[in-house]
C-alpha cells in the first residue's frame, strides 16, 4: 500500500487497523490482506466477489475490519459479504469505502452486506463512506445492508457519509424476531451537486421487537437528499423513526417516513424536521469570536456528531 491507500484507510477505519482480530482489506476489486483468528474466520466466496465471515458461539468480544479502497478511475467494484454471528457472541465490525479519483472516469463501489444474528448475539456495525481526488470522474457508493435477527439479538448500526461522495443509493432491510433490538444512526453530508438516496425497510415480526432509527442530514450548495423509511409492525412491537435535516445555500432534502401498524399492540412513531441553521445558534457562536462561516461549520459538525 502507498500513502494514498493509508490515508484512505485512516479516514474510514482509523489508525488501529492492525489491532483487529480479523481483517480483510480490499483494493481496486481484489483482496490484498487478510487475517483470521481461532474464533473468527474469513472465507472467500467461490461463486462471486466477496467473503463469508464466521463468528463462533460465545465470543465475548471481537473486532473485525473489512475496509474497501478504490484508487483506480473507471473501476466498478461489486462485492457480496455475508456475516454469520454465533449465539451469545459480541463483535464490532468496521466497514466502509474510500474512493480516490484524480481522473475523468467514474469510480464506483457497490457493497451488498448480509448479517445473520443468532440468538442473544450482539453486533456493532460501523460503516463510513468517503470520497476525494481532483478528477472530474464521479465517486459513487451504493451500499445495501440486510439484517436478519433471531431471538434476543441486538444490532447497532452507525453509518456515516463523511464527504466527497457524488452519488449514493443506500438501502437497508431488516427482519426482527422476538425480543430483538435494532438501533440505526445515519449521518450524511452532501455539497456541490451531490445526490444521496436512503431507504429503510424494517419488518417487526416478533413480539417485543424494537427499532430506533435516526437520520441526520446536511445538504449544502446544490446537493439533494431523499430519505424514505417503511416500518411494518406485525405484532406487539415498538418503533421510533426520526429524520432531521439542515439546509444551506440551495440544498434540498425530502423526507418520506412511513409506518404501517398491522397489529393492535404495534406502537410506531415517526418524526421529521427540516430547516436552516437557527439564527440564535449562529449569534451565540459569533458572540464568542467566530466568523459566520466558522460558526456554521461548527453547528454542522456538532449536528453530525
Amino acid at each position: 500500500m502507498n500513502k494514498v491507500d493509508e490515508l484512505l484507510l485512516e479516514e474510514i477505519v482509523g489508525k488501529d487497523l492492525k489491532k483487529a482480530d480479523a481483517l480483510n482489506i480490499r483494493k481496486n476489486g481484489e483482496s490484498i490482506e487478510r487475517k483470521v483468528s481461532p474464533f473468527i474466520n474469513i472465507v472467500p466466496k467461490k461463486d462471486k466477489n466477496g467473503i463469508d465471515v464466521f463468528v463462533k458461539d460465545d465470543v465475548k468480544f471481537g473486532i473485525i475490519h473489512i475496509p474497501v479502497i478504490i484508487t483506480e478511475s473507471g473501476l466498478t467494484d461489486i462485492v457480496y459479504n455475508d456475516f454469520y454471528i454465533g449465539k451469545n457472541s459480541n463483535v464490532i465490525i468496521m466497514a466502509g469505502c474510500g474512493i480516490h479519483n484524480d481522473l475523468h472516469k467514474d469510480s464506483e463501489h457497490d457493497g451488498i452486506h448480509r448479517f445473520f444474528l443468532s440468538e442473544n448475539s450482539k453486533v456493532q456495525y460501523v460503516e463510513k463512506h468517503y470520497g476525494e481526488g481532483l478528477g472530474s470522474g464521479k465517486r459513487i457508493l451504493n451500499p445495501t445492508t440486510e439484517v436478519y435477527m433471531k431471538s434476543g439479538s441486538l444490532m447497532k448500526m452507525d453509518t456515516l457519509q463523511i464527504k466527497g461522495v457524488d452519488d449514493t443509493i443506500r438501502i437497508t432491510k431488516a427482519e426482527l424476531a422476538e425480543n430483538t433490538t435494532l438501533v440505526v444512526n445515519e449521518k450524511i453530508l452532501t455539497n456541490k451537486a451531490q445526490k444521496a438516496y436512503t431507504k429503510f425497510i424494517v419488518e417487526l415480526n416478533g413480539e417485543n421487537s424494537s427499532v430506533n432509527l435516526t437520520s441526520r442530514s446536511v445538504a449544502t450548495e446544490d446537493s439533494y437528499q431523499e430519505f424514505k423509511s417503511d416500518i411494518i409492525g406485525n405484532t406487539k412491537c415498538y418503533a421510533h423513526v426520526e429524520c432531521d435535516g439542515i439546509l444551506k445555500d440551495k440544498g434540498c432534502i425530502k423526507a418520506i417516513p412511513q409506518i404501517y401498524a398491522k397489529n393492535i399492540d404495534a406502537n410506531l412513531i415517526h418524526e421529521a424536521a427540516i430547516g436552516k441553521i437557527a439564527g440564535e445558534q449562529l449569534l451565540k457562536l459569533m458572540s464568542l469570536g467566530l466568523s459566520e462561516k466558522k460558526a456554521e461549520e461548527a453547528i454542522i459538525q456538532g449536528f453530525l456528531k
